[in-house]
């Protein structure tokens, strides 16, 4: 595997990580602006707080989706070492997009559907951690730190130590993104799951 394929593995699925499917279909049904909604974030669970639930599960099928293509297509392209790297570009680019001036979301349906397509009993392990953490808690961000600190946990023991590495750095990120919701949590004003914006 060559540097130059990495990168352009990298570039290409950040480029995509970097769609705004919350933005794009939030527009679609006429919510107006996400950002200007709830918490202002541009992923589903701030999708569903205006009391869409189509709306939301569409942004969550874009947001998981482009995690997974990355992964599928890198894989196919240029290998195991390929799709791991697409992967996490893939997530940095909905942190980070470059559509909306690097401002985006908090990556954690993106780094599922990474997770799902690199391993799915992996994938399966950390989104059945989210679902457990959200049943008991109904808070989405304590449940997507929850599932995104287990996840080089299950990287590991389904997948392969290496591949748990680069999880740890992409669960960072995410956990890393969620700062403001867990000073919300300490305080007890954060939103539950399905609450309106």
């Amino acid at each position: 595997m060559d540097w130059t394929t990495l990168g352009l593995a990298a570039l290409a699925a950040y480029l995509l990580g970097s769609i705004p499917f919350g933005i794009v279909v939030a527009r679609a049904f006429g919510l107006g602006d996400i950002r200007k909604i709830g918490s202002g974030n541009i992923g589903a669970t701030n999708v569903l707080r205006t009391g869409n639930k189509l709306a939301a599960l569409l942004t969550l099928i874009g947001d998981a989706g482009k995690g997974a293509i990355a992964v599928v297509l890198a894989r196919l392209w240029a290998g195991e070492a390929a799709a791991g790297v697409a992967g996490l570009f893939a997530m940095l680019g909905h942190l980070f997009p470059l559509y909306l001036g690097f401002r985006g979301g908090k990556g954690v349906a993106t780094a599922l559907g990474m997770l799902l397509a690199l391993s799915f009993p992996a994938g399966l392990a950390t989104c059945a951690s989210w679902l457990v953490t959200a049943a008991i808690s109904r808070y989405s961000s304590l449940s997507a730190i929850v599932a995104m600190a287990l996840a080089p946990l299950w990287t590991g023991l389904f997948y392969h130590w290496h591949g748990a590495a680069l999880v740890a750095v992409m669960s960072a990120c995410v956990i890393a993104r969620h700062h403001a919701n867990i000073r919300r949590l300490i305080d007890g004003t954060e939103p539950r799951i399905g609450r309106k914006g």
